[in-house]
């Protein structure tokens, strides 16, 4: 079970490095920055999740 959250740690720097490619702030409203670096950090959260339990149901076959 200590594998898992070193894994979800890895998955969450490793998403937050991917998204951090994308320019949000497009989508966004002018003057919402905070707003845009908060909807990063949630779906960074949420891919490191997903990402992580794909990672353990492969290592688990």
């Amino acid at each position: 079970m200590n594998y898992k959250i070193y894994l979800y740690a890895i998955c969450l720097f490793f998403s937050i490095y991917v998204l951090s490619g994308v320019n949000f702030e497009k989508f966004m409203r002018k003057n919402k920055v905070m707003e845009a670096r908060f909807l990063v950090l949630a779906l960074s959260m949420a891919l490191s999740y997903l990402l992580c339990n794909f990672v353990t149901d492969i290592i688990g076959l």
